[in-house]
């Protein structure tokens, strides 16, 4: 059986280590997957990007690299999202191209569809209408790596997909106060306030609704898309519409997976960003409809439990 080279770039991060976790029940003898990161060349650098592909010469590719932040660190640097994000998505479709890549699965965000849409959100209103006006940068550079994936696809016959994950979370993630995604600051936060006993708060009023992912199913699925999903046209990979929560009772899930019993403040200065950005997974459903979620519960405690015993060497 030929070998199969997997290059997976951005995979220090949460869902590269999600992959990592999830290849530990499901992996294949002939499958070589090679786990990178920034440290091994800037991705916006074609010359030291051809190289990687030169070194391991991957069969397939997982895109997962990208410069990302919360609500607030998007808004005030739209253009260095916009820019750092093209400049390495390109580099790296074009490469795949160039070096016969048989497969490349990059990977999109809800975040990106239309400010203005009816939901649930699906894979094909992805370009119906602008974006939200917060992330608008980091948006219309994501949306493009659908746009590469078929052109590539129409000229050149490349087998290039994309996923759309929900929100996503879980240990190694970036817990960073202003620039994490949101559940990974309301943990630091809770981490903080329980520690120092202050008050926990939460930006924003916490009415706004989400659907959250743990890192680790998203590594099973990501592994289910490279080996089996046969479409070019994005695949949303979120939990069910009924698992869709309040940012207010995430942050009391938190809380109690912390056993914190404090003061808790909604700091309503800041913006809530979108209200809702409900997906639907019907098409994730319809190739596997058995999949099983961790629940948002049960992966916000294994994650306040990683947080806990990795807090002097987590992101943040």
């Amino acid at each position: 059986m030929a070998e199969i080279v997997i290059m997976v770039t951005g995979s220090s991060g949460m869902v590269g280590h999600g992959i990592q976790l999830a290849l530990e029940e499901d992996k294949k003898p002939n499958e070589k997957w090679i786990f990178l990161s920034s440290k091994d060349a800037d991705l916006r650098d074609r010359e030291a990007t051809k190289l990687l592909f030169e070194k391991y010469k991957p069969t397939h590719v997982v895109h997962l690299a990208a410069k990302v932040g919360g609500l607030f660190n998007n808004m005030e640097y739209n253009c260095d999202f916009y820019t750092v994000n093209n400049q390495m998505n390109s580099v790296v479709l074009d490469l795949c191209k160039e070096c016969k890549v048989q497969k490349a699965v990059s990977s999109l965000s809800t975040c990106i569809f239309p400010d203005k849409i009816t939901y649930p959100i699906d894979e094909t209103m992805l370009h119906n209408g602008p974006p939200h006006f917060s992330n608008y940068g980091y948006s219309y550079a994501k949306r493009m790596i659908d746009v590469n994936n078929y052109v590539y696809n129409d000229q050149y016959g490349c087998q290039f997909t994309s996923i759309i994950p929900c929100n996503v979370f879980g240990p190694h993630d970036n817990f960073n106060l202003t620039e994490g995604h949101m559940m990974a600051a309301l943990i630091h936060k809770a981490y903080l306030a329980e520690r120092d006993d202050q008050p926990f708060v939460i930006w924003g009023t916490g009415k706004p609704l989400r659907q959250f992912i743990y890192s680790v199913d998203l590594g099973r699925l990501i592994i289910w898309v490279l080996r089996e999903y046969p479409e070019i046209e994005p695949i949303i990979l979120a939990v069910d519409e009924e698992d869709e929560i309040s940012i207010r009772d995430v942050g009391e899930l938190v809380i109690k997976a912390f056993g914190y019993k404090g003061e808790i403040v909604h700091d309503i200065s800041k913006s809530d960003g979108q209200f809702k950005k409900t997906a639907s997974n019907a098409k994730l459903r319809k190739y596997l409809p058995d999949f099983k979620f961790t629940s948002t519960k049960q992966a916000i405690e294994e994650t306040v439990d990683w947080f806990r015993k990795n807090y002097e060497t987590a992101r943040k």
